[in-house]
């Protein structure tokens, strides 16, 4: 498998980075996620799991 292939959309990981309240960081950097953190990029992953398990559920 590629490591350029995208686990989650754009769209989504925005979404929960703004609930998360990380993505003023990425909007001051120009759209650049270099700077956040790995503890908030993990908390992203958790979120998006979380989510993608409800959806199953259904």
């Amino acid at each position: 498998m590629s490591r350029n292939r995208k686990l989650i959309s754009e769209n989504l990981r925005e979404e929960i980075a703004k609930e998360l309240g990380v993505y003023d960081q990425v909007k001051q950097d120009g759209g650049s996620w270099a700077s956040v953190s790995s503890k908030d990029c993990g908390n992203i992953v958790s979120k998006a799991i979380e989510i993608a398990n409800r959806s199953v559920q259904k």
